[in-house]
């Protein structure tokens, strides 16, 4: 059994694949430095992620008052429990 020969259009396939090859191989870029590295970005990630603190505007001393106020009146109106919250 003897092999056919490659015919004209084989040849033109052959060199279109060729073609098309080197034209994506000569778009790629061998550098492969980038400008930050994984463990950077787990830094930045963890910057970005951490918990800042509230910073509440200050109060003068008469709507401090106040606030103590509405805050000792919702404790003593907030009902009878006989239970005290804690349940078996």
């Amino acid at each position: 059994m003897s092999n056919p020969r490659p015919g004209p259009d084989d040849f033109d396939e052959e060199e279109l694949i060729r073609s098309e090859f080197d034209s994506i191989v000569s778009g790629l870029s061998l550098d492969e430095s980038a400008p930050t590295s994984y463990l950077d970005e787990l830094d930045a990630f963890e910057v970005a992620d951490r918990f800042v603190a509230p910073n509440p505007p200050g109060q003068s001393p008469r709507q401090m008052w106040r606030s103590i106020k509405r805050a000792v009146k919702a404790w003593f109106n907030r009902g009878y429990h006989d239970d005290e919250g804690a349940t078996l």
